[in-house]
């Protein structure tokens, strides 16, 4: 089963808005903030572009961007984002297809593993992790479940319905911590969003020895 975002494309923005007011942009935001100048960046799972928008408010100019979406309808409205001087590709494609030198200083996955089972969750972070230097940054965007019982309701909620309109995999949050712990990922910094609901943390990427000594 794979998902198709092509459905929700028109209406995905409005909707987010419409349930969680500014706390989606809010928690990719503060991740954008922790990008270096200069920066060779990979976003995988960009949905509609916006991300772009901000980058480009935050950096200018000086990147080097490589913006990997899977649904052409999403890819069509981020190729109209306002970029500034920065240099961006665009890969209509699945990043485990997709063939990249591994030399990203950043890699933001913006609530991208909330789609996939624990099987497909691991495919797609090996094909991302792999691409990403020694000590650098991974900006990762999910949502979480932290014992509030709202969060179950309105989690299952969302499942069922992108489940129906997008054909998405997933029925419950896969283990996406765990899986930057395994990988010999440090958190840096990490803030909560919209109850605690949402939650953006900024690994760092560090070999395996220095990843046991934490």
């Amino acid at each position: 089963m794979s998902a198709n975002y092509n459905n929700s494309a028109w209406f995905y923005d409005g909707l987010a808005r419409l349930v969680y007011g500014r706390a989606l942009i809010n928690a990719q935001v503060y991740l954008l903030h922790q990008i270096p100048a200069k920066s060779n960046v990979l976003i995988v799972g960009g949905g509609t572009g916006w991300i772009l928008d901000e980058l480009s408010r935050i950096h200018p100019k000086g990147l080097s961007i490589t913006y990997v979406e899977v649904a052409p309808a999403m890819m069509l409205l981020s190729k109209k984002r306002n970029t500034g001087e920065n240099s961006v590709v665009f890969i209509n494609d699945a990043i485990e297809n997709v063939s990249l030198s591994p030399d990203f200083d950043v890699a933001i996955t913006p609530f991208l593993f909330d789609n996939f089972t624990e099987q497909t969750l691991h495919k797609v972070f090996n094909s991302i992790s792999a691409l990403l230097k020694k000590n650098g940054l991974w900006l990762n965007a999910s949502f979480q479940l932290t014992g509030k019982w709202w969060q179950r309701v309105l989690l299952k909620s969302m499942f069922v319905f992108f489940r129906l309109i997008c054909n998405i995999e997933a029925s419950k949050l896969p283990n996406i911590r765990e899986c930057f712990e395994q990988d010999g990922f440090k958190l840096i910094t990490q803030n909560n969003f919209f109850g605690d609901f949402i939650g953006a943390g900024c690994y760092k990427k560090i070999i395996a020895e220095i990843a046991s000594m934490f």
